[in-house]
């Protein structure tokens, strides 16, 4: 038994009745509507069947987990101790002084999200690391018991054991759990979920919010411009806050830092618990691959370590210097992709595949010397998906992007999304598909 047998088992219980299964998945559709699996207040869209995933699969999540964040805390050692190692990121000097802070526990990356070109145990590909305002928790739980609850996965319920990842209730644990490791913490921490008003995900805030006051807590979704820091204290309109959920992105923490000057004040000077800290940035920003390939790096992690790397995370580079780079991009357009070396929701990502030959010299000359990388086209997995077009049911190969969840070092979930175009990471043209483990 394997995730791919399932699926085929799967699709042929649907074409059994396609009829009967076209409507319940209309009666699907309703209730996602309904929901608050929202981005920017529309649905999020989905299809008519899980991601199905064995144990083997997990240990598989659980040892890509272990490796990845060995070698992301020798990395984060090595930049805090290594004024020379630091000039790699070429961060800002804000950025550097708050990632050198230290933030009062010991974990660097409390939550985060791996995203993978997944096929199965052992053949993988990175496409990148988010340790920075990790998402996807909510629509993933939403989706995953609404087609639990299917007429379709009834009858595999008959045959095997299934279950979604629960990783609302789960973070708010996790998260209590690295306070609790905080050297100013209080018995019973008021917690602040924070992001920019303008681009937060505001109905996963309000699950994590609900979960929060679950567990007796005082909690709010706060802006960070609202944040005032007086007499060592920092504080909500008249809520002092010692925990905070942090889910800006760094990227948008420091191009907005002027308008935040109490909340980068109250985190100087420890005052406050961010979970997570600055630190994480050393991962979550692209020029990480980049990094991790150069041989200094290299040699201070370990075979098992060094053999991740060169396996799968795909050959990086930055994209500027000798023209000889840009010749080698332009030229031979379906080997390379590009990104912005910090950027989220695939903001800038473009793969030579997608332009002509003109679209594609245009573009990356105005990205050399821009702050850009560039990396080795990989061939995503694929998977087929049954897809009901007017209400007549097809079967479709979509390519993966598999994100495996991480809380306080160890694996959480699974996060889904899939398409049929070659950027599969964004907020557009693809589709979130809820995960099950099945025994």
């Amino acid at each position: 038994m394997d995730g791919l047998s399932l699926t085929k088992e799967y699709i042929d219980i649907v074409k059994e009745d396609e009829e009967k299964y076209y409507k319940d998945y209309k009666k699907a559709v309703d209730k996602v509507a309904k929901s608050n699996a929202k981005y920017k207040g529309k649905p999020i869209p989905f299809l008519y069947q899980p991601m199905f995933f064995t144990q083997e699969d997990i240990d598989s999540f659980n040892d890509i987990c272990s490796t990845l964040i060995s070698i992301a805390n020798k990395v984060t050692a090595k930049y805090i101790e290594s004024p020379q190692y630091r000039k790699k990121f070429n961060y800002s000097k804000l950025l550097e002084e708050l990632i050198l802070i230290d933030p009062g526990y010991d974990i660097n990356i409390p939550v985060g999200r791996f995203d993978l070109f997944y096929g199965g145990p052992g053949k993988f590909k990175f496409i990148e690391v988010n340790t920075d305002g990790t998402s996807g928790m909510n629509e993933d739980n939403i989706f995953s018991k609404i087609l639990l609850e299917s007429e379709s996965m009834k009858v595999m319920k008959q045959r095997y054991k299934a279950d979604y990842f629960e990783l609302i209730d789960a973070w708010v644990e996790e998260s209590l759990k690295i306070y609790n490791k905080f050297d100013k913490k209080v018995d019973k921490p008021n917690i602040a979920i924070v992001d920019f008003k303008e681009t937060g995900i505001t109905a996963e805030f309000e699950e994590f919010k609900k979960a929060y006051i679950k567990k007796g807590y005082k909690v709010e979704i706060v802006d960070p411009r609202d944040l005032k820091y007086v007499d060592g204290k920092l504080y909500f309109e008249d809520m002092r806050i010692d925990l905070i959920y942090r889910r800006i992105v760094t990227v948008e923490f420091i191009e907005k830092s002027k308008e935040i000057p109490d909340l980068i004040q109250a985190y100087k000077d420890g005052a406050v618990c961010v979970v997570g800290s600055l630190r994480s940035q050393i991962m979550h920003n692209k020029i990480i691959f980049k990094v991790l390939h150069d041989e200094d790096t290299l040699e201070f992690l370990s075979e098992e370590e060094r053999k991740l790397i060169r396996n799968h995370i795909p050959i990086t580079k930055e994209f500027k210097g000798n023209n000889g780079i840009l010749e080698e991009v332009i030229n031979n357009k379906d080997k390379y992709i590009i990104k912005p070396t910090d950027s989220f929701a695939s903001q800038g990502v473009n793969t030579g595949r997608d332009f002509s030959q003109k679209e594609w010299e245009l573009l990356v000359k105005e990205c050399w010397e821009n702050d850009y990388i560039y990396q080795e086209f990989i061939d995503p997995y694929t998977r087929p998906f049954v897809v009901f077009e007017e209400g007549d049911l097809k079967v479709k190969d979509f390519k993966l992007n598999i994100g495996i969840h991480m809380y306080n070092e160890r694996f959480a979930g699974v996060y889904t999304r899939i398409s049929r175009n070659n950027i599969i990471f964004g907020r557009e043209g693809y589709f979130s598909i809820p995960n099950m483990l099945v025994r």
